[in-house]
């Protein structure tokens, strides 16, 4: 079977492929990819990758055509998410009840699901209902919001300030309101642009009790003047240069979370340990890998606790993926969260 497959590195330098796919292995199954979510990481690998070309595309809502014959949990027809890291099950962390240290997971093996078919392992793949293709394949950006939320062990009525307004960031807000959250801030830059207009637009739907444009107002005086204190909690979404306006804003004794990266030189901050240790302050990183919270994430979309339609704006083919991606570096669209369909 032949499928087109997209590939690219930085300075927006794209490699669509010719590929073969299959025949399936034993625990194989051959899917259909019928949506795509385009991830920040994919926008950091076109944007600033300097070496080789990376596959695009993790956040994979598919059909499955074809079973290896060894494959029992799955059929032909079913509908399923497939996970980007899967547990090993076997390893001496796995056994220990910690998946989530597993060392020796199952991925896709360096091939996009910005493709048309793909080969992966059945027990990377959760069949679900009740959804879309495209709502569905929110599942695994979700899964990352809820990951962080879940670190940042938010105390019931607490206070989080979410930075970022980007799907992860959105999203984290809404499930830091489902989570016990009291009050939500969320920030981005301003609304001098379409993108950050519209995913600012959005914020009080997803669950934000303030709004705060860092291009314009002081995020540190803002909060202040409601927590003089600090809150309780930050969940750091956006480029790792976010992390000063955490440290800001954070009470004593207090959590940030953070899962943003930066792939073009802008990953390394200042800090002073001295400030983290006397103020008691826990710095958690959240690497959503392997993916345990796949199923709770397709449930809060399936039950509508998590709205998933005004997130997706813009559904490009594999045609015009190259153009949405520049758009959303841009800004020059209203793109709040782009997926694409690969067979159209």
């Amino acid at each position: 079977m032949q499928t087109r497959a997209v590939y690219a590195k930085g300075k927006m330098d794209f490699d669509f492929r010719d590929e073969q796919v299959g025949p399936p292995g034993n625990q194989d199954v051959i899917i259909k990819v019928h949506a795509c979510g385009i991830c920040g990481t994919d926008i950091n690998f076109a944007r600033d990758w300097p070496d080789d070309y990376m596959p695009l595309g993790h956040e994979i809502a598919a059909e499955v055509v074809e079973l290896g014959p060894d494959v029992s949990a799955l059929k032909a027809g079913d509908k399923v998410i497939v996970e980007d890291c899967t547990m090993c099950g076997v390893c001496g962390n796995c056994k220990r009840g910690h998946v989530e240290f597993c060392r020796n997971m199952y991925n896709l093996n360096d091939k996009p699901g910005m493709a048309e078919y793909m080969c992966v392992r059945q027990n990377s793949c959760v069949p679900f209902d009740g959804l879309d293709y495209k709502s569905a394949s929110l599942t695994e950006p979700l899964a990352v919001s809820l990951t962080a939320v879940l670190n940042a062990e938010i105390p019931l009525g607490g206070s989080v300030v979410v930075l970022g307004p980007g799907p992860l960031g959105l999203m984290a807000a809404k499930v830091a309101k489902l989570r016990g959250a009291g009050f939500v801030a969320l920030t981005g830059l301003n609304r001098s642009t379409p993108r950050e207009k519209a995913r600012l637009d959005l914020a009080a739907h997803y669950g934000a009790d303030m709004v705060i444009e860092a291009e314009s107002q002081s995020v540190e005086d803002l909060i202040k003047s409601k927590f003089p204190n600090g809150v309780d909690r930050v969940i750091v979404t956006s480029p790792p240069r976010s992390m000063y306006d955490a440290l800001k804003i954070i009470r004593f004794g207090g959590i940030i979370t953070f899962l943003g990266l930066h792939f073009g030189g802008q990953d390394a901050i200042e800090l002073s340990i001295n400030d983290l240790i006397f103020n008691k302050i826990t710095l958690r990183p959240t690497f959503a890998e392997p993916a345990i919270n796949f199923p709770l994430s397709n449930q809060l979309l399936r039950d509508g606790l998590v709205d998933p339609r005004k997130l997706i704006t813009h559904t490009p083919s594999l045609d015009q993926l190259k153009g949405t991606i520049g758009s959303i570096i841009s800004g020059d669209k209203p793109i709040v969260k782009a997926v694409c369909l690969p067979n159209g």
